[in-house]
């Protein structure tokens, strides 16, 4: 069994996180391929096979929250949900992220803080997050909590 979650390990995940949305816009034109990367990407990451997942996407304002891997899926390159338009699909070019701070507590870590996606013609689109990560028995961390939103402005 694998011992506490380290900052390293969330920056990592993090890293991964934002790799696997890149890979999934650069398969835009292949919805299959796409598809496939997502699932992939879901099933890496997020913890639906663990447990109970609490996940509010930035762009899902009619459904606001995906409490299933089909719903998550859906949000990441449409399909079951009306709304979605496939927010990995626009593509991205980069994703990173900076953390304002990390809490870990033992087997359980939570990271909040913006992440900025970097659409191909180089702008930056800045999102709020609060990503809560677990420790599962293989030693892999995996999403249980995935809340994003845009800043507030008036």
């Amino acid at each position: 069994m694998a011992g506490e979650i380290t900052e390293e390990q969330v920056a990592a995940a993090q890293q991964i996180w934002g790799e696997g949305i890149v890979k999934i816009g650069a398969l835009k034109g292949d919805a299959e391929a796409a598809q496939k990367a997502a699932s992939e990407h879901l099933e890496t990451l997020y913890a639906y096979d663990f447990g109970k997942v609490l996940f509010k996407p930035t762009k899902a304002a009619e459904e606001q929250f995906r409490d299933t891997k089909s719903k998550a899926l859906s949000y990441f390159v449409g399909g079951e949900i009306a709304e979605d338009k496939g927010f990995a699909l626009q593509p991205w070019a980069n994703v990173r992220f900076e953390n304002h701070g990390t809490s870990i507590q033992g087997r359980t870590a939570i990271a909040m803080g913006n992440y900025f996606f970097t659409t191909t013609d180089g702008a930056e689109v800045k999102v709020e997050y609060s990503f809560g990560y677990l420790l599962n028995h293989e030693g892999d961390l995996k999403i249980f909590l995935h809340h994003s939103s845009v800043p507030y402005s008036e």
